[in-house]
């Protein structure tokens, strides 16, 4: 990764949006929390992020609804949704939504930088493409 990726961590379980942004952090990214999707919805209006890493269970504004959303805000953020909870079917509707890669927690922190750093890559790359007048 040339630059730093701006990551969101988006889960309503407060302990482990703490240890994930400490995990993030000590690897060398830059790494804010939401506790919500309406809450991530807020911060990602006011502040440029590279990848949303997002919870699919939360209550009031599930995962789903909240890449819509998100979408809407910024269509070409990269999007890790992580679940403790498998569903094929929710996996095929979060990849149509334009989500980058679905996780399991719980996850392995390697093959999640792994996802993160291919996320913020291809992102980068799209962005190079878009710049020069080309469309990825």
């Amino acid at each position: 990764m040339l630059n730093k990726p701006r990551v969101l961590i988006v889960d309503d379980e407060e302990r482990f949006r703490s240890t994930m942004r400490k995990l993030l952090t000590v690897r060398g990214l830059i790494a804010e929390t939401a506790g919500s999707g309406e809450e991530a919805l807020q911060v990602l209006a006011a502040n440029p992020y590279d990848v949303v890493i997002l919870d699919v269970r939360m209550p009031e504004m599930d995962g789903v609804r909240a890449l819509t959303e998100i979408r809407k805000i910024d269509p070409e953020i990269a999007v890790l949704i992580m679940t403790g909870y498998a569903s094929v079917d929710t996996a095929k509707e979060i990849i149509k939504l334009g989500a980058h890669d679905y996780l399991l927690k719980p996850y392995d922190v390697e093959d999640l930088m792994e996802k993160i750093e291919a996320a913020y890559d291809r992102k980068v790359a799209r962005k190079r493409l878009q710049d020069s007048g080309l469309n990825a």
